[in-house]
This record gives C-alpha cells, sequence and structure tokens, in this order.
C-alpha cells in the first residue's frame, strides 16, 4: 500500500513539471526601435554567429572595374561575389545582405576610411590632390546563369589618372595595391582613346592576364610594384575615310591644294616685309628707338632672359627656358630643369599652347615643345 502511495505522488509530481514546461508563452511585441536594439544586444554578445562571421573580403571573388574619364578621374565599383556552398546553400550571402540592409551607413563608413588609406598613397606616389566622392554599398542578385550575390562599392575618384592634351597616363595612383586570390583588377576607357604603342608594343606594364577593345585585366594574386599598374592612352586620330566615286570621277583636292599655296605665299610674303624693314645692326628705327643685334634679336627681347626667375611668371619661365635652348625643348627636360610637377608642367604648356605661344608636338614617346618661328 505504502509502495502504491509513492508511485502515486511521484506520477503526480511529473504531471504538474510537464505541465509547466509545455505551457504556452504569453506573446511579447516590441516596437521598431526596441527590435533593433535587440539585434545589436544579439549581435554584440555574439548570439548572430553568422552574421558576425561574413564580411565582404570573405566573398568567393572580387572584381574591382576602374572605367578612367577624359579628364582623368575614375569611376569605380569593387564587386564582392558570394556563390552557393558545397551544399547549395547560400546562408553565408544571405546573412551579410541582411547585415548590410541593417547597417549600411556602417559599412559605407567602413569602406571609405580603408579606400581613403588607398588614396592618400596615391597621392603620396603621384603627387596629385585626389580623393573620393559619392561612395554607396548595395546589394542585388543574379539568379541566371547561376545564384550570385553581389555586394556592390561604387564611388568617384578625382585625379585618378594623369592627362596631357591627348594623352592619358593611368595606374600610378595604385602602385602597391595587393591583388588576393580570385581577386580581378580591370581598366577601362572611353571609346575616343587606344592604348599607346611604341614600335608595335603595347604599353601596358605589366602584361595584362586579358586585353580586349577598350579594357585590360589583371587577375590572381600579385602585388605591384612602385611603378605599375600602368597604361598609357593616346586620343584616336580623325579617321579619314574614302570618298565613293560618281560618275564624274573622284573629286580633286583643289580647294586644299589652293589654300596650302595661299598659305605658303602669305608666309613669305610676311617674312620678306619683315626682313626689308628690320633696321640694320646698331641702328634704330627711329620710332620705337629698339636697337637690333647682329643675330636678328631686339635688346627688348634680351630682357625676359636678363630677369630674376622669381620675377618670371610660369609661362614666361617656359618660354625663356626656350629660347635658352635654341627654340626647342623637350617637356620632360623643363619638368627637370624647373624642378615642377608633370602635372603642373602640363598645366603651363597647355596654357602657352592655347594662346599660340608655342607649338607641341611628339618625337617618339616625348613632347617637344618649339617655338612657333622655330622650322
Amino acid at each position: 500500500m505504502e509502495v502504491r502511495g509513492l508511485r502515486a505522488l511521484v506520477c503526480l509530481l511529473v504531471v504538474v513539471a510537464c505541465s509547466g514546461a509545455y505551457a504556452p508563452a504569453v506573446p511579447v511585441t516590441a516596437d521598431a526601435g526596441t527590435q533593433t536594439v535587440l539585434r545589436q544586444v544579439q549581435a554584440d554578445n555574439g548570439g548572430a554567429a553568422m552574421n558576425d562571421s561574413v564580411q565582404l573580403e570573405d566573398a568567393d571573388r572580387i572584381h574591382i572595374d576602374v572605367f578612367i574619364a577624359e579628364n582623368g578621374s575614375a569611376q569605380v565599383t569593387t564587386d564582392y561575389q558570394f556563390y552557393p556552398d558545397e551544399n547549395g546553400s547560400m546562408a553565408r550571402w544571405e546573412s551579410l545582405r541582411s547585415n548590410i540592409s541593417a547597417n549600411t551607413d556602417s559599412y559605407v563608413a567602413t569602406e571609405r576610411r580603408q579606400w581613403n588609406e588607398t588614396v592618400a598613397k596615391g597621392e603620396n606616389t603621384t603627387e596629385r590632390e585626389m580623393n573620393i566622392s559619392n561612395l554607396s554599398v548595395t546589394t542585388e542578385e543574379d539568379s541566371q546563369p547561376e545564384e550570385i550575390g553581389h555586394a556592390k562599392v561604387t564611388f568617384q575618384w578625382s585625379d585618378f589618372a594623369h592627362v596631357e592634351l591627348n594623352r592619358i597616363e593611368a595606374g600610378a595612383a595604385l602602385s602597391g595595391f595587393t591583388l588576393s586570390n580570385e581577386t580581378t583588377l580591370q581598366f577601362r576607357w572611353p571609346e575616343a582613346y587606344t592604348i599607346y604603342e611604341n614600335e608595335g608594343e603595347p604599353y601596358v606594364d605589366p602584361a595584362p592576364d586579358e586585353r580586349s577593345e577598350g579594357l585590360v585585366k589583371w587577375t590572381g594574386e600579385k602585388t605591384f610594384p612602385d611603378d605599375q599598374p600602368r597604361v598609357v592612352l593616346i586620343k584616336n586620330g580623325d579617321s579619314t575615310t574614302a570618298q565613293t566615286p560618281t560618275d564624274g570621277g573622284p573629286p580633286m583636292p583643289w580647294v586644299i591644294v589652293f589654300l596650302a599655296l595661299a598659305l605658303l605665299a602669305t608666309v613669305g610674303i610676311a617674312g620678306w616685309f619683315r626682313s626689308r624693314n628690320r633696321p640694320r645692326s646698331g641702328e634704330t628705327d627711329g620710332e620705337t628707338d629698339v636697337a637690333w643685334r647682329a643675330d636678328g634679336s631686339s635688346a627688348a627681347d634680351s630682357s625676359m632672359t636678363e630677369t630674376p626667375p622669381e620675377l618670371l611668371s610660369n609661362e614666361e619661365r617656359v618660354l625663356r627656358l626656350l629660347e635658352q635652348r635654341g627654340g626647342r625643348v623637350k617637356q620632360q627636360d623643363v619638368v627637370s630643369e624647373l624642378d615642377w610637377t608633370e602635372a603642373k608642367t602640363s598645366q603651363v604648356v597647355g596654357d602657352l599652347r592655347e594662346d599660340d605661344e608655342i607649338e607641341v608636338f611628339r618625337i617618339g614617346r616625348e613632347n617637344v615643345l618649339s617655338l612657333p618661328d622655330n622650322e
């Protein structure tokens, strides 16, 4: 009898315990602000282990696209790509996408800080002021031909490339940049430009893993040295299309021939009048009272040569260097002689060229400056 009573008591205790364990929970409702705080507390305490473990750098592939604009700026897009795992699951991507959606500003701030470090290195290398703007972090998905998650970081990079007349040199801003495995760096440019070739060799360093019309691409693990990557672009010349013959025969360029002859005649007459009206050595013309030297230059022409450099404008310093070099000098010699940056030299040379005070032409890979009267 005692045994039966003990069994009954045990059964009663079990029933009570089970009833408490399976009692329905009282529903709890939280507003949007509370839910945000709860998610943050959960992440801080390691509750969202998957969210904390998945970062942009954990992508299966990273594709960096740099579109170089004609003014030297660049539109940069870094595409972090996530593929299904061996079980076909996209859990990693879904976790990252959820994190980006909930904390977009945090991701933007982190990416801006990291890219600003790269920009600062580019400024030290190129001696050009640069900055990034309009940075954004977005997500999207592809389902065809396979499921891919994309987290894209996009921004504008000012003065990424060096522009000089019809020539663009790009890549120095990324000197020392490192590509990890499954990472691609791609340069693109406007259709009006093509890769400059020297004796048939394209000016791309190092040799790209892929090249097509309008782009070059490097893939895989590599660290670019201080002078790489480098791409030199040149603007395409005006193409001359063949004229379609008509019933009257091919058109004759008589107008062009006539204009050329007229131009030559004008130049010849102007030179003749100049030589007749120029006073002889040691004489003056009675009006301007300017003495002419035996070599044909006037005393006034030498005033700029005798003026201290600090009293000359940038343009005058270039013109004086041209006179000292006999009317012709390489642009790179101007950079070294005046201790200027290439960007400053290009700006001064461009202003002189627009004012028709100098002429600029190319010999091989060099820009050469010349006074207009220099043959």
